[in-house]
């Protein structure tokens, strides 16, 4: 988050550096060209007026001199031609005395009495010339021509430096931009690392390292204020729920052991016409008793934050399957155990062997004698997902199975089937479905080929991700 904050500070600068330095830097450039060719001009028009007087005065042998003399003086090539284009003078020794140059443009133009200025390249220099030809004359009659040519390099060097001093003022702008950028950022997102670091805590159930409430802006000191009252808030919410879960199952069991030997007591008094009340009492107890176990099981479920452990699948299936066997029998339901071999999983300690015997249980409780309960096992990859292949536990009956509706709503606590019996309590696919999460899997209900119910339950393998993850 510093990162994206400093990162748009500084775009945000460059981009205004960028719209007034390079704007200032080419007009900086044409201004200077521009002085640079008015000077031009001017000195050529006052050397032209001289050679002019000089020629009046039949004086014609002084130009060389005078034109070496400004030449030395501006640093520039100076050409002095007649009405007729002749060179009567020329310091770069490039054209002998003599030559008419009247074809060349800017040299006719400047014997129509119209001054020629323009840049062009030269193989003497690197950064071109500049050449003004200016008319020498009087009235309508043009006398001479004078042409000086200046080499343009000394104008670049000086605005490629005003460039370097354009960028170097701009690098200092983003350094300084990006040290104040940096504290205003860190200001920022210090008090929220804090506040992602206490919900991460919170998370965990409970909170070490509270937000500091006294830095960063208004907004995020309300913030963290208000984060620390919730998360106090929760914490007691918490600790008292988890007193309860811990408490409750020593205050009711005793009561309802209490009542259950109390009924019990009542049987030889009774006269046969009301033990059938007293049964279905002694049941309703039973159910009653179950019931809270199960609340306090799911209670102590959703306060607890164990870390899932591999664990050997096919060994918890075989063994659940062993100790059920007997009540099977006594049903006469077969239990069948089927599928690959190895198979490792990541749950929480002894969420497995809670899941499968509350599965078996409800699987008994609706097979019909002379049936299957067929507990399998395999590993197969979700069709239409890139994400790792998980491992499948099917627990399918052979019972009256359940329509869609039903299956939607069989997780809900306390929700029983209209044509289940009386025995269930309603909470142990709740129970399933909040262990299956806690080992960081999933579980469904679906119809089973050929009739009955096929509770699928999906866990991850240990191979889909690094130990201790």
């Amino acid at each position: 988050m510093t990162r994206r904050i400093l990162l748009s500070h500084l775009s945000l600068i460059l981009l205004v550096l960028l719209a007034l330095e390079v704007p200032f830097g080419i007009f900086y450039a044409r201004s200077e060209l521009s002085r640079f060719s008015h000077t031009a001009q001017q000195g050529a028009m006052t050397l032209a007026e001289v050679c002019e007087d000089k020629m009046e005065h039949g004086l014609t042998a002084d130009l060389p001199e005078l034109a070496r003399a400004y030449a030395q003086r501006t640093g520039s090539r100076v050409l002095v031609a007649d009405h007729k284009g002749a060179v009567l003078a020329d310091t770069g020794a490039r054209l002998p005395v003599g030559r008419h140059l009247s074809d060349e443009p800017d040299i006719s133009t400047g014997l129509r009495d119209q001054p020629a200025v323009s840049t062009r390249s030269d193989p003497s220099t690197t950064g071109g010339v500049l050449s003004v030809t200016v008319p020498g004359g009087s009235d309508a009659t043009v006398a001479c021509v004078v042409r000086t040519v200046y080499a343009l390099d000394p104008l670049k060097a000086k605005v490629r430096a005003t460039w370097l001093a354009l960028a170097a003022v701009g690098l200092g702008v983003l350094a300084a931009v990006s040290l104040i950028g940096f504290a205003l950022a860190r200001s920022i997102t210090r008090p929220v690392q804090a506040l992602e670091r206490a919900t991460a805590q919170l998370a965990e159930g409970r909170i070490s390292d509270p937000p500091a409430t006294d830095h960063g802006p208004p907004e995020l000191r309300r913030l963290a204020a208000s984060f620390t009252r919730t998360a106090t808030r929760l914490q007691h919410l918490l600790q008292a729920q988890q007193a309860f879960a811990s408490e409750a199952s020593h205050q009711l069991k005793t009561p309802l052991t209490s009542l259950r030997l109390r009924l019990e007591n009542f049987e030889p008094h009774l006269a046969p016409c009301a033990q059938d009340s007293l049964d279905q009492a002694l049941g309703e107890l039973e159910r009653l008793s179950r019931m809270v176990q199960g609340l306090l099981a799911l209670a102590r479920l959703e306060n607890s934050a164990i870390s899932p452990e591999a664990v050997d699948l096919n060994t918890v299936v075989a063994d659940r399957a062993a100790i059920w066997a007997a009540f099977a029998d006594e049903q006469q339901v077969d239990i069948i155990v089927s599928g690959a071999t190895g198979v490792r999983v990541w749950a929480v300690p002894g969420a497995p062997e809670q899941i499968i015997d509350n599965l078996l249980s409800n699987a008994l409780r609706v097979s019909p004698p002379g049936t299957a309960i067929t507990l399998a096992t395999v590993t197969r990859a979700r069709e239409g997902t890139r994400t790792p292949p998980m491992t499948e536990l099917h627990v399918i009956d052979q019972g009256p199975g359940m329509s869609e509706a039903e299956r939607h709503r069989a997780f809900d606590r306390f929700w029983r089937a209209a044509d289940a019996d009386h025995d269930g309590t309603g909470l142990g696919l709740p129970m399933v479905r909040q262990l299956t999460h806690a080992c960081g899997g999933e579980v469904a209900l679906e119809a089973a080929p050929g009739g009955g119910l096929d509770a699928v339950v999906r866990l991850q393998p240990v191979e889909s991700r690094p130990h201790g993850e």
